[in-house]
């Protein structure tokens, strides 16, 4: 793989003439190539039947489909359901834009779906297993991947908490309880676990799903990929959708895998949602269900008002 270099990249639609010279590279004419929705980091179009064509929008994401070049591979050995990389190339030495061939996974993602509760989860028990064979890969055994960040330390709750106070955020009660809730939490945290392959956005539009059989049919969009405590993972995942990622995880575990408690896995719901309350700036027309100000806060009270099982309800 070369060194990335700047690109001047500028945010517009690739060229007729950039899309038909990659179409050519594959063994496809120009006329076959056709968009697909965009997301935030790429432009994206079906090559022929079978392949799919990624492209940054901006140099700024060039980065991001380094990492994604690197770790795809590395997902695909170790069992996880996403689609093989083709191609890629940052040279620009062939055609004008840094460029991603991957092969073509067919199915909705699960958050256009609308999929009744009961196949949701089914569905989300798959993710689970999914990552269950992800998380097997450990930074301290793995494969060297330079582009793949390791996660920032510990949230220090306590300090987060009074920063929250002192700047208005929470009132003087508001910050106690809080206090209390963090820490009891902090007494079922492991020291020191283990640094895993996390996909780092588990997100329902990450997730492809066959319509009409509820199967998964792959996981998209590694770009924040990182070296990260397992139970990271899980906090791109609605709280409402934990359980059932969870019981599909502990299904693929074995004894020799490292558990991941619910305990652990709220504290990183719990205090993202906390550290989000101090960057409140709104993000319109993003998809993703905590770019709202208030996701994840609301996303913990929907849980918890619903009656959650146990050992979620002794959590509080």
């Amino acid at each position: 793989m070369s060194v990335p270099i700047p690109m001047p990249m500028s945010g517009r639609e690739p060229s007729a003439e950039t899309l038909a010279a990659i179409a050519a590279l594959h063994g496809a004419g120009g006329g076959r190539v056709r968009p697909l929705p965009p997301g935030v980091a790429n432009h994206a179009f079906l090559l022929g039947e079978d392949l799919v064509i990624r492209i940054p929008r901006t140099a700024r994401f060039l980065a991001d489909l380094v990492k994604e070049a690197e770790v795809i591979p590395v997902a695909v050995r170790a069992g996880v359901r996403t689609p093989r990389l083709v191609a890629f190339d940052d040279t620009c030495s062939v055609v004008d834009v840094p460029y991603m061939v991957l092969d073509r996974v067919r199915g909705d993602d699960l958050a256009r779906l609308d999929l009744p509760a009961d196949r949701a989860a089914d569905v989300l028990r798959q993710v689970g297993g999914e990552l269950a064979r992800l998380h097997r890969v450990r930074r301290a055994a793995g494969p060297a991947l330079a582009a793949v960040p390791v996660q920032d330390g510990d949230v220090d709750a306590r300090a987060l908490i009074e920063d929250l106070h002192t700047g208005g955020w929470l009132d003087a009660e508001a910050a106690r309880w809080l206090t209390g809730w963090t820490g009891r939490l902090a007494e079922h945290l492991p020291a020191g676990p283990p640094l895993v392959l996390t996909h780092g956005d588990l997100a329902p539009q990450n997730l492809l799903v066959h319509p009409e059989t509820s199967r998964l049919s792959g996981i998209v969009d590694w770009g924040d990929a990182q070296w990260a405590d397992a139970a990271a993972d899980f906090a791109k995942v609605p709280l409402t959708g934990v359980p059932a990622v969870l019981a599909g995880y502990r299904e693929e575990c074995s004894e020799m895998d490292a558990p991941v408690g619910e305990a652990r896995v709220l504290w990183y719901h719990l205090t993202w949602a906390l550290a989000r309350l101090a960057d409140p700036v709104p993000h319109p027309g993003e998809r993703h269900w905590s770019a709202p100000a208030a996701g994840r806060l609301l996303g913990l009270l929907r849980f918890f008002t619903s009656g959650p099982p146990a050992p979620w309800s002794a959590l509080v």
